[in-house]
């Protein structure tokens, strides 16, 4: 059952009737009173509420009654109705509980959709405590068995056939994009268009007809029509990579967008439906960002409906094995190379790495190594000279060095790291001290 809580018989009349037609059971009362007598007996599948009962615009009294009703039934969902105007009361109520919000005056398929997400993420909730089984769902390229990595797909694997908004967050490199497309192939938009956006890379004067598309004419240089990201992605996904380096001005844009699903495109007045699922990304603390005043907090709390982190690879050192042999095996085959192995000197060394560019720089040593070395057996040392490259390119160019070359940088490098301490040197570079020895002398290096 459906409860409505709204002081305007037309609004109750209206919902009502939408809802039943829907297949839905409702009820509706038209106060706090009333309301609170209906939740402490009955627990609703779902709750809508308006903000104002009476003259009394603030809200307040919307935002009272949201906190006594979820002392009574804190895991009933409650969808809040307010005005425009009013977003911001709308996010005050999602810090309060609420688990979104819709606009006056509601669009009837937008607000059904809503109510249909919510109502699936409920059910979801209740089956959080099963065991998540990856061969339940698509994760082919997704390797580790991290526990918050494990985490991290099983709520992927419940949330993913819903339609529910979805932020992933975590560093560079850590795999966001590949978690945006296990979300749409696991959804029931699997055969419709994922479409990607780099909006950190997107410039304001573009972000209009890069976004909405534009018509031939609309300003200088618009030689054709242009059809834009959101139209693109029209009954399927779309990936919104580095939201959080989207521009202040280009903010309530995207919002608008996001929250009635409908845009007009640059030259022509025609407001335009679109059925999007929106899945954003970014490497940035948002909250703080909000904080600052430089995020949007209702954008902030439009896209976040669930929030999935993704722990850097330096958490994850259990995984950094198998993610190397997957990028050998995937690198031997694209450029018919026999596939190495790795002795347990040279796991050790990735396993000890910092890894500020996360899987991609994994990715990338593993590629050098093995492109550089030309073995069938990769040991610490051949990861060590490709891993020098990163620093030392900074102040020297690399390019045309030979392997013996290499070497010898990887030596001074290591002496510098350890202040000239040879028996910390040759550890690093996992030989004795004689062979360190004989390579100081073959390149002329003094201790």
């Amino acid at each position: 059952m459906i409860l409505i809580i709204d002081d305007d018989a037309a609004v109750r009349s209206s919902l009502g009737f939408l809802l039943k037609r829907a297949g839905y059971d409702t009820q509706a009362v038209t106060g706090q009173k009333e309301a609170l007598d209906m939740v402490r007996s009955v627990a609703p599948q779902l709750i809508l509420m308006d903000m104002n009962f009476s003259l009394e615009t603030s809200g307040e009294e919307g935002i009272q009654l949201l906190r006594q009703v979820k002392i009574f039934q804190p895991d009933t969902p409650v969808i809040l109705i307010t005005a425009w105007g009013s977003i911001s009361l709308a996010v005050e109520g999602m810090r309060a509980g609420a688990a979104d919000f819709v606009t006056k005056p509601w669009d009837n398929i937008q607000l059904l959709n809503v109510i249909r997400t919510t109502l699936e993420l409920s059910e979801q909730k209740k089956k959080e405590s099963l065991p998540f089984n990856r061969g339940d769902s698509r994760f082919d390229k997704i390797i580790g068995k991290n526990a918050a990595l494990t985490e991290a797909l099983g709520i992927v694997s419940r949330i993913a056939p819903t339609n529910a908004s979805v932020l992933i967050t975590g560093e560079s490199g850590t795999g966001k994009e590949l978690i945006a497309e296990a979300i749409h192939a696991n959804s029931t938009r699997a055969k419709a268009p994922f479409v990607k956006v780099n909006l950190g890379g997107l410039s304001q004067s573009l972000f209009e007809s890069e976004m909405f598309g534009h018509k031939k004419g609309a300003f200088t240089d618009a030689y054709i029509d242009r059809t834009g990201r959101f139209e693109m992605a029209d009954k399927g996904t779309i990936f919104l990579d580095e939201i959080g380096d989207l521009a202040f001005s280009c903010q309530v844009k995207l919002l608008r967008v996001l929250q009635d699903r409908t845009f007009e495109v640059l030259g022509d007045s025609r407001p335009r439906k679109v059925d999007v699922r929106i899945v954003s990304a970014t490497n940035c603390n948002l909250q703080d960002k909000v904080s600052d005043r430089t995020f949007r907090e209702d954008l902030f709390y439009r896209i976040n409906l669930i929030t999935i982190h993704l722990p850097p690879l330096r958490e994850r050192t259990e995984d950094i094995p198998l993610l190397a042999g997957y990028f050998a095996d995937k690198h031997a085959k694209t450029n018919r190379l026999p596939k190495p192995e790795f002795t347990p000197a040279a796991l050790a060394y990735l396993q000890s790495l910092p890894y500020p560019g996360n899987i991609r720089e994994l990715k990338n040593l593993i590629e050098r190594a093995m492109l550089v070395s030309g073995k069938n057996v990769l040991d610490k040392i051949d990861l060590i000279v490709q891993n020098t490259i990163s620093p030392l390119s900074k102040n020297h160019s690399l390019e045309g060095l030979r392997l013996d070359e290499l070497e010898k940088q990887s030596i001074l490098q290591a002496m510098e790291n350890h202040a000239g301490n040879l028996s910390q040197v040759a550890s690093t570079l996992g030989i004795s001290r004689a062979a360190l020895y004989r390579r100081m002398e073959k390149y002329g290096i003094k201790s």
